[in-house]
């Protein structure tokens, strides 16, 4: 699976819960050094995966905000006119 496929795939708990079992086994030691190079890789890709979702939900976040603030704002100014 390509990269951007897997990270279209995988979501944000599951690619949390991935990343924490390689932090655990990576703790753990008992692997190789080739092991322990690909769980490291595969930590990055994972946290990168997190990261991107978080930033995509703080975005909407901020999005939702903003219009809910536009709306009021709005409301605000109708409520001036009709008091004028």
């Amino acid at each position: 699976m390509a990269a951007g496929t897997e990270e279209a795939a995988l979501g944000y708990e599951e690619a949390r819960d991935e990343l924490i079992e390689v932090v655990r086994r990576l703790e753990a030691g008992g692997t190789t050094l080739e092991e322990s190079l690909a769980l490291w890789e595969r930590g990055e890709e994972l946290a990168k995966v997190c990261r991107r979702r978080l930033e995509g939900a703080r975005a909407r976040l901020d999005a939702s905000l903003a219009a809910e603030r536009a709306i009021e704002t709005e409301e605000a100014g109708d409520e001036d006119e009709d008091a004028g």
